[in-house]
């Protein structure tokens, strides 16, 4: 059975990127941080990063990523600076985790042993008012609802079946890691923790951890 979080990736995330936004983003950098070093605290062999983007294939610790084109001058991961931004800001969530042991980056779907350890980053939609990136579609909040319901309960069969193309119309560039997470954890039990369910900025975003279960 794999150990996952689930956590998104919004430049925001980073302090430096976003300046002033604690009220608005100080619930979700909490739950991120406390997801994560739950993960690191479970001391995997290696921690798998998972996330949208368009890596040619999987790339190991040596890669890393930068928010240059944020107006941060911040780097996270290894000095081959190829990762895109979700899993850039994976990296950048496992440093200030503490973790230096071994890693991959994966923008499909990677090759995992039983017992691998995931770090699913994943948005949900960005329409979820009328100020969101996307605008309104009314669509958005009982699709995030549906995520947010299987991200609580650890289902994964839910997760795998996630509409991809409903998803790409609301914006939601998580749905490929998401169901990645779903399809690995099919027919394990798992003890499922959803930390964070929110839209503060009219992007849908969720925070969780699976844990294998007896």
């Amino acid at each position: 059975m794999i150990r996952a979080a689930v956590c998104p990736h919004p430049p925001l995330l980073v302090p430096e990127v976003a300046p002033g936004t604690l009220d608005e983003l100080g619930g979700l950098r909490v739950a991120c941080a406390a997801a994560v070093a739950a993960l690191v605290a479970s001391a995997p062999r290696r921690i798998v990063v998972v996330g949208a983007g368009d890596l040619d294939h999987d790339v190991d610790e040596m890669a890393g990523g930068t928010l240059a084109g944020f107006g941060a001058d911040v780097r996270a991961g290894g000095a081959d600076l190829v990762l895109p931004l979700s899993l850039t800001i994976g990296a950048w969530l496992l440093d200030a985790a503490g973790w230096a042991g071994p890693r991959t980056y994966s923008t499909g779907r990677p090759q995992v042993d039983d017992g691998a350890t995931l770090l699913v980053m994943a948005d949900g939609s960005t329409t979820r008012s009328e100020k969101a990136p996307g605008f309104l579609d009314e669509r958005a909040e009982p699709f995030d609802a549906a995520v947010a319901a299987a991200l609580a309960s650890g289902d994964a069969d839910a997760l795998a079946a996630l509409d991809p193309v409903l998803g790409a119309e609301l914006g939601c560039t998580g749905v490929p890691a998401l169901r990645v997470l779903g399809e690995l954890a099919r027919g394990a039990s798992v003890a499922a923790h959803l930390r964070y369910d929110g839209a503060p900025l009219g992007v849908g975003y969720f925070v969780a951890d699976w844990t294998p279960s007896a």
